[in-house]
């Protein structure tokens, strides 16, 4: 009888630096103490799973050689890819746990592309292991998606947020004070497929066919955008990677008014130069915004809905996840 075994990988809450890592900028990331919990047994050819969290049953073959995006549930997608891209041989059955909503913006998708890959026997680097689910997720949904969810959910460290350069994929542990309390807060269900975030890509890369890569780009550069829209996306990508090292720089220091002024900041320039924020959205982060003991307060994920995060003096926000910062994706002895 084969041995049973458990896997574990984390969703993530981006603090700052949202929609540059497919531009090779940087993102500071932090790995949480709610993710993707999967228990499973070996199988000869075949990969079987039941989820706790949403309806459907995952049956597929392995060797895995169709396409994953026919695959029911729509879950099941992900877990196809993954499959597909390590080119497993061999199966397993397992039943999946999560307490990571999907559509929340926490990257469900890529805490499932990581466990999964984990039990199938994926050896390799947490990059690897990043990189071989970012390609699944390309897979799976069709959307440009950077690396940073997934990198973020292999190379987690506990106690700390991580300050990724999306270009050299270094990732450097930033330690996470423990007085303050980081909150976050599902405001409503986003789906990246069919949004607008490809359009945004495109986007990006229009504006650098013009000033080169914005990873290198200065504010002074933007002005030679021609396209008006490109340009004002431009504007977003070049000040938020200075905005990743400010805040890094300010939370380090104890600055908390000033980094959380920088995740305000942040979630304007989402809003008013990117169009990923909604209505909703903004009237939830002015609200928290607005409580006594924020420090600042911004959506966080791709866009288009999902959750807002703050920063702020422990307990003063009632209404939301505490979340704390965890180890990357692991196999639980």
């Amino acid at each position: 009888m084969s041995e049973t075994r458990r896997v574990h990988a984390p969703g993530r809450v981006n603090l700052i630096g949202e929609h540059t890592d497919y531009t090779g900028g940087l993102v500071f990331p932090m790995a949480i103490d709610r993710g993707t919990t999967f228990t499973y047994t070996a199988t000869a050819d075949s990969i079987e799973l039941t989820s706790g969290d949403v309806a459907g049953r995952v049956n597929i073959g392995v060797p895995f050689t169709g396409s994953a995006a026919n695959v029911n549930p729509e879950w099941g997608t992900y877990v196809a890819a993954m499959a597909a891209e390590l080119g497993v041989t061999t199966g397993l059955r397992g039943h999946l746990v999560s307490n990571i909503p999907a559509g929340a913006g926490l990257s469900s998708s890529a805490a499932l592309e990581c466990a999964v890959g984990l039990a199938l026997g994926f050896d390799g680097t947490p990059l690897e292991l990043a990189q071989a689910a970012q390609r699944a997720e390309h897979a799976a949904t069709g959307v440009p998606t950077g690396i940073m969810d997934q990198l973020s959910i292999a190379a987690g460290v506990a106690g700390h947020a991580t300050l990724i350069d999306c270009h050299s994929l270094e990732v450097t542990p930033h330690l996470i004070p423990d007085d303050i309390d980081i909150v976050v807060k599902f405001i409503v269900h986003r789906r990246l497929v069919g949004s607008a975030y490809a359009d945004r890509v495109a986007e990006c890369a229009r504006a650098e066919a013009d000033i080169g890569p914005l990873r290198l780009a200065s504010p002074d550069d933007i002005v030679r955008v021609t396209d008006p829209i490109a340009q004002r996306r431009a504007r977003h990508v070049v000040a938020e990677n200075l905005r990743v090292i400010q805040f890094a720089t300010e939370l380090a220091a104890g600055n908390y008014v000033a980094a959380g002024q920088i995740m305000v900041d942040g979630h304007a320039s989402l809003r008013d130069d990117f169009d990923t924020s909604t209505d909703e959205m903004d009237a939830a982060v002015s609200a928290l915004n607005a409580l006594p003991g924020v420090f600042g307060t911004r959506m966080t994920g791709g866009g288009f809905g999902g959750c807002i995060v703050a920063i702020c003096e422990p307990g003063s926000v009632a209404d939301g996840w505490v979340v704390k910062p965890s180890a990357g994706a692991h196999h639980i002895a």
